[in-house]
């Protein structure tokens, strides 16, 4: 009886051994698995990206500078040429990254102009490239997409982009007038008149 046993446990003990060798094996297994590397010259995520812009106020349209700290790309950004890289690029940019050297006129752009409007935590679009010199942009903005064409220019390893954009088409006057009015002193001109132009210029630079 007690030989019964013994070679019982045996069993179970050897069993037990070869789960364990089997588990073991797995998880070698799953180690070697690797993600394919990718082999394009140019990437824009590797890139240093400048996001900036000019908006303008009082009648005089004196600009006022800003950036965007912050860009996501959501799909391509890679190619052979610095052209290819950035030709289908989708990407995204979260406001909360927007920086004008001014705490309160970052908080009064991000509260009273993109907060007014629909569900615009992020811009985001896509990049054409047409031919050697120009292209556009699909930005979506107030949950709207519009077209924005832009001139570019590729020197060494650093591409730069200059289009105007105006925000009137996004359906953005209320979001612009609410603007203008928490502003309204800061935008008023030798004139007396407070003015936000709806025009905003863009200049996007990417140094690989």
């Amino acid at each position: 009886m007690k030989r019964v046993i013994v070679l019982s446990l045996l069993f179970v003990i050897i069993g037990f051994s070869e789960c364990k060798s089997e588990k073991k094996t797995d998880s070698k297994d799953e180690i070697k698995v690797e993600v394919e590397k990718s082999r394009a010259a140019f990437s824009l995520e590797k890139a240093k990206n400048e996001i900036n812009f000019i908006a303008y106020k009082t009648s005089e349209k004196v600009p006022v500078g800003g950036q965007f700290k912050k860009v996501n790309i959501i799909s391509g950004g890679e190619g052979n040429t610095i052209k290819e890289a950035i030709n289908n690029t989708e990407f995204s940019i979260p406001i909360s990254s927007l920086f004008t050297k001014n705490s309160s006129r970052d908080y009064k752009i991000k509260k009273f102009f993109f907060g007014i409007m629909d569900n615009t935590k992020l811009l985001s679009g896509k990049l054409i490239i047409e031919n050697d010199s120009i292209g556009y942009a699909n930005i979506k903005m107030n949950g709207i997409t519009e077209k924005v064409p832009f001139e570019f220019r590729v020197e060494a390893n650093t591409f730069y982009l200059n289009g105007k954009m105006n925000v009137t088409k996004w359906n953005a006057l209320e979001a612009l007038n609410s603007l203008n009015l928490v502003c309204k002193e800061l935008h008023r001109g030798a004139d007396g008149v407070s003015k936000t132009w709806s025009e905003v210029t863009l200049n996007i630079v990417s140094t690989f």
